[in-house]
């Protein structure tokens, strides 16, 4: 009120942009923009969320659960940092690298206490598939005089691998940061659950493949773009012959025992304060019994090598490469984040606080942009790890801090102890870590029983995954979901309504047996004085007639008048346009376009129940209403419609549209 023109189109297009309806428009005075002091500090406190809460930290309440948490999960950061570093081609140190500087960036910007930032195997294998394709073997092949054979210069193609990781991961990051300032975190409801879960297990498959050439010892040469999993497996096959005992002896061992030790530890659980850290119990076996039995000299067992020590020094990805690496780039930012906000809701719900679905694509960008000058490659949160840091006391980022402490004192200091370790263990706690994902196959008999779109929706994401790369396939499964949509959109459902009794309550009438059809009272007592009239005239006819004719003629005009009687009734049953007009019930329509209009204009219905502000609007400005049709036809509910048309002589008939 008393606001300026100026004022009022401001209003008018933050409501625009924000996608406010019209109703809650405020009009807020000019100071409102003004930068004060608690606007500042406000501003500050949701950009560095760790301002708020940290001054606030109980350290009697929290610090016992967070440190054992942050071990914990540090520890389990550690086996599984350096396995899905294989997963992204790279180096096992980067994997710790990136268990490292993101977790700390997302404990000054991120919202959610529980989840444990760090490497993901979905990620991994996406930024596997680009590094690999922009950096393969056959770009580093030199020859060998020794062997007289060619052979890969393998520094050199994992110099280049890092470079390219290093961009793809900071581009994802600009992309996230960017989403974020815009407030687009909403983005993540077109990533439905069985979309996501679909997803997820089709990466799984890839995950799982690409590490088949650590578990027989094999080098197949790798596939890129539509159908390249079926040529690797195709290619690993052919190559089985090929399979190192040696190594495939390791993994089968490995696999056993983890699996093993996994169910002891799930048995255990609730009698220990603490998970039994199962991975970096096998890391430690397999690395000493490697050092001592010379698996790789003895028995040609690949290991991990050199793994050297410090951190490595800043470096800004190469400009070069950002074309190449853009739609992976994108691709990256929408999985990871969409991973992360799903997990971090499920706590916050549970534990009764709200993550900030913007600020964290800002805190994710953040972590990715500053990892990638690091070379890290892209990071979001891991349910196994995010578990066990809320199962072992974690309450606050403090957890998440510490485990990243954990890393970097390994990777100073004690690193360099594990580069016996043989990869097909590393492959193993990758298999066996993705026994969840693969549990994800059990939602297609219950998506079956409860909504076949959905199941439609998660196989077929789940194909386009497998057949498409996980980049291309999460567009196709999007562009399928969103066809869905259209889908249903287009062959709408109505339904007759009923009231129900002494309410003003309406139900469609084929799901309902109590409700009663609404029908005019005033149209059934006009219809009955009708009849009274035309029988009082065929008395008065036949008294005249009594007079003039004999008993025969009396019968046939009473019986020629009840059947003129009879004609009127038949007609006025038949005759809809004297019965029945018709309602329709527009409060469930969201928006109405053009041809939608042009729908209801022709249709010709006498009323709609219309309480949507946004729908009116669309009539209005799409030329609905005229001279004749004005919008006194528009009521609040069905009820209030009802009883206006039940003053007239027409027949009442309901219709919902959903």
């Amino acid at each position: 009120y008393g606001a300026t023109v100026a004022q009022v189109v401001v209003g008018r297009i933050l409501i625009e942009r924000l996608g406010v309806r019209s109703q809650y428009l405020t009009i807020v005075s000019p100071s409102y923009f003004r930068c004060s002091g608690p606007r500042l500090k406000k501003c500050l406190l949701r950009t560095f969320p760790v301002a708020s809460w940290l001054p606030r930290y109980s350290i009697r309440e929290n610090a016992l659960g967070d440190f054992i948490s942050g071990i914990s999960v540090g520890i389990m950061q550690l086996p599984q940092g350096m396995a899905y570093a294989l997963l992204a081609a790279v180096p096992p140190v980067f994997g710790l690298y990136s268990s490292f500087y993101p977790v700390l960036v997302y404990f000054i910007f991120g919202t959610s206490k529980h989840i444990s930032l760090g490497t993901y195997a979905v990620l991994s294998v996406m930024i596997g598939g680009v590094t690999e394709r922009l950096a393969p073997d056959s770009d580093f092949m030199v020859w060998d005089n020794v062997t007289n054979s060619s052979m890969v210069d393998t520094t050199v193609r994992d110099a280049e691998r890092i470079k390219v990781a290093a961009a793809v991961t900071f581009l994802s990051g600009i992309f996230q940061i960017v989403l974020g300032l815009v407030q687009f975190g909403f983005v993540v409801t077109y990533l439905s659950e069985p979309l996501v879960r679909g997803y997820t297990t089709g990466a799984a498959i890839h995950v799982i493949v690409s590490q088949l050439k650590y578990t027989f010892g094999i080098n197949p040469v790798r596939h890129s773009g539509p159908l390249a999993l079926i040529y690797t497996v195709i290619e690993l096959c052919y190559l089985l012959p090929q399979t190192n005992i040696g190594t495939l002896v390791v993994s089968i061992v490995a696999i056993v025992g983890l699996i093993l030790a996994k169910e002891l530890n799930s048995y255990l659980g609730k009698k220990l304060p603490v998970p039994i850290p199962v991975e970096l119990i096998a890391i430690i076996v397999a690395t000493v019994i490697s050092w001592q039995v010379d698996v790789e000299g003895k028995y040609g067992v690949d290991v991990v090598g050199l793994i050297p020590s410090g951190l490595q020094p800043p470096v800004f990805p190469e400009v070069s490469l950002f074309g190449q690496v853009i739609g992976d780039a994108f691709a990256l930012s929408v999985v990871g984040y969409g991973i992360a906000i799903s997990l971090g809701r499920i706590f916050a719900l549970k534990y009764g606080y709200k993550v900030d679905s913007n600020q964290e694509l800002v805190a994710l960008g953040l972590s990715n942009s500053f990892g990638g000058i690091f070379q890290c490659f892209a990071i979001s949160c891991s349910m196994s790890r995010t578990l066990v840091q809320e199962s072992t006391g974690g309450k606050t980022q403090i957890a998440g801090a510490l485990s990243a402490i954990v890393i970097l004192f390994i990777t100073l200091w004690i690193g360099a102890l594990f580069e016996d370790l043989p990869k097909a263990v590393l492959a193993a706690i990758i298999y066996v870590n993705l026994h969840g994902m693969m549990k994800q196959f059990l939602d297609i008999p219950l998506l079956w029983r409860t909504n076949k779109i959905d199941m439609m929706v998660w196989v077929v994401t789940f194909i386009l995954t497998v057949l498409l790369n996980p980049d291309l396939g999460l567009a196709a499964a999007i562009g399928f979901s969103m066809l869905t949509v259209i889908f249903r959109t287009q062959l709408p459902k109505y339904s007759a309504l009923g009231r129900v009794p002494n309410t003003d309550i309406y139900r469609p009438l084929e799901n309902f047996n109590q409700v009663q059809f609404p029908t005019a009272l005033s149209a059934k007592k006009k219809l009955e004085a009708k009849k009274k009239r035309h029988e009082k005239k065929m008395a008065k006819d036949v008294k005249k007639a009594e007079k003039a004719l004999k008993m025969n003629g009396v019968e046939q005009v009473e019986s020629r008048l009840r059947k003129e009687v009879a004609i009127i009734e038949v007609e006025a049953e038949r005759d809809p346009s004297l019965l029945r007009t018709i309602i329709l019930d527009l409060s469930t329509v969201n928006f109405l376009d053009t041809v939608g209009i042009k729908t209801l204009r022709n249709v010709g219905t006498q009323s709609y129940t219309c309480t949507n502000t946004s729908v009116v609007e669309h009539l209005e400005t799409g030329g609905f209403f005229n001279d004749k049709v004005t919008k006194s036809c528009l009521f609040n509910s069905i009820h209030d419609a009802v009883l206006h048309f039940s003053a007239s002589t027409l027949e009442v008939k309901p219709f919902i549209i959903y």
